[in-house]
């Protein structure tokens, strides 16, 4: 006989809407970051027009880690997912000191912390894919965890039956 923890779920565990939203978000941030070391390349190849598609991209990258940031946000109380939000809350920080460090010629921080972004948007974009974002279920409870079990049920059984089948 198995327990009501050991039975599988009737659910799978899929991601769910809000999920998916933030997968994209994260991917297209990711994209557009990567993107940034390119047209950095560009210009120091001594092309000029590389320099503004290096500030152009820092915009693009930007505006995407907000958009990651609101997603983030949403998926929380969808799924009772805390870790997106503080993984993007802190990209969304150190990508804010990355565009003023850009700003101001700061290459000394500019290059590190860049360098720094693209492994931790690396690390996102491979946890959000591998780990399932299920939407809670209508009861608050999240869809890939089973019910927790009546422990005042469980005694009941065993004062009944005995607790034995034999």
């Amino acid at each position: 006989m198995t327990s009501p923890l050991e039975q599988p779920s009737a659910r799978p565990r899929t991601t769910g809407v809000s999920g998916r939203i933030l997968r994209a978000a994260v991917t297209a941030h990711a994209v557009a970051a990567f993107g940034q070391p390119v047209f950095a390349g560009v210009y120091l190849t001594g092309a000029i027009g590389g320099l503004s598609w290096h500030a152009r991209g820092a915009d693009v990258v930007y505006s995407l880690a907000i958009a990651q940031l609101a997603a983030a946000a949403a998926v929380w109380p969808r799924t009772g997912t805390r870790w997106p939000l503080w993984v993007s809350l802190a990209v969304v920080a150190g990508e804010s000191v990355q565009y003023a460090a850009g700003l101001e010629g700061l290459l000394w921080l500019h290059l590190p912390l860049g360098v720094a972004i693209i492994a931790a948007l690396t690390v996102l974009v491979t946890a959000v894919w591998r780990r399932p974002l299920p939407d809670r279920e209508r009861g608050g409870r999240s869809a890939d965890r089973p019910p927790v079990p009546d422990s005042r049920a469980a005694g009941a059984d065993a004062r009944v039956g005995g607790g034995s089948d034999v």
